[in-house]
């Protein structure tokens, strides 16, 4: 990737939080999914984008570049990010992965300086029938056992076991992803108990239609029901939203197809470039 920078900013109650920065362009800011960090969610992505794009990558807090702090709720991580795009001083898209897409329609809802927004597969919780929390509950139950445990590659594992299919579990191992986003384990579980508390802005309809800027939600055609149903929700509440479905990917793409994902935010967001 060309031209690499960091940027950062200090928020509110102090925090550092900081980014990789890469490319020449009008600023994309990409926001990390609830395992990894700004790079390793996003790297393989950004290089298919940097001819076009300024491709900002910040961590949130306890992770990548950014500084730590105990307050990882959904409001202070918005907060986060608010005061990261008004430091950028330009009109900017949002990109989110996952919880990271929840987090973009968050932000949007509050910020003027967001043009287009682009949330691939949100998980909207309330969504999710017996079967799915059932699920999920053991998959984060057995991720604070291993990470007890010592065992963090193994604990990420576990957790990813939710969302990712067996072949794409394949893919980010082969990638070193789990043992890359292993040193996160602790923070991964303080975010998503924090999370749980005090419930998701992006779930509430009211959130949703205060967006103003264009949202395509981006949806992996082999993803599992529950992100479909997520993708429906958004797309009905927002105003001006609409999903584009990436065929034969699900919801690891940014690891396993960041050339087909990256081909959707370029047509998405170029053409919002273009001057009226």
């Amino acid at each position: 990737m060309s031209n690499q920078r960091t940027h950062y900013v200090t928020t509110t109650d102090g925090v550092t939080i900081g980014g990789a920065v890469h490319g020449q362009g009008p600023p994309l800011v990409f926001l990390q999914g609830a395992v990894g960090d700004g790079d390793i969610d996003w790297n393989r992505v950004v290089e298919h984008l940097t001819e076009r794009f300024t491709c900002h990558l910040p961590s949130q807090r306890g992770r990548g570049l950014s500084g730590d702090h105990p307050d990882l709720s959904p409001a202070r991580q918005a907060d986060d990010i608010l005061t990261y795009l008004d430091s950028i001083g330009e009109p900017t898209g949002l990109v989110g992965w996952s919880g990271g897409a929840n987090l973009a329609l968050t932000v949007a809802a509050q910020s003027d300086a967001v043009h287009a927004v682009a949330p691939f597969e949100p998980g909207i919780l309330s969504l999710m029938d017996e079967q799915e929390q059932a699920a999920l509950g053991n998959a984060v139950a057995r991720t604070g056992e291993l990470a007890a445990d010592g065992r963090l590659a193994a604990a990420v594992r576990a957790f990813a076991r939710f969302p990712f299919n067996d072949e794409e579990l394949a893919v980010a191992e082969d990638a070193g992803y789990f043992e890359a986003a292993g040193r996160y384990v602790t923070n991964l579980l303080n975010f998503l108990q924090q999370a749980m508390e005090h419930g998701d802005p992006a779930a509430d309809p009211t959130v949703l239609g205060a967006i103003s800027a264009p949202v395509a939600v981006l949806l992996g055609s082999d993803t599992k029901p529950f992100f479909t149903a997520s993708a429906r929700h958004v797309a009905d509440h927002v105003p001006n939203a609409r999903i584009h479905e990436i065929p034969g990917v699900g919801h690891a793409a940014p690891l396993t197809h960041p050339k087909a994902l990256a081909e959707a935010l370029t047509e998405f967001f170029a053409p919002a470039q273009q001057p009226a």
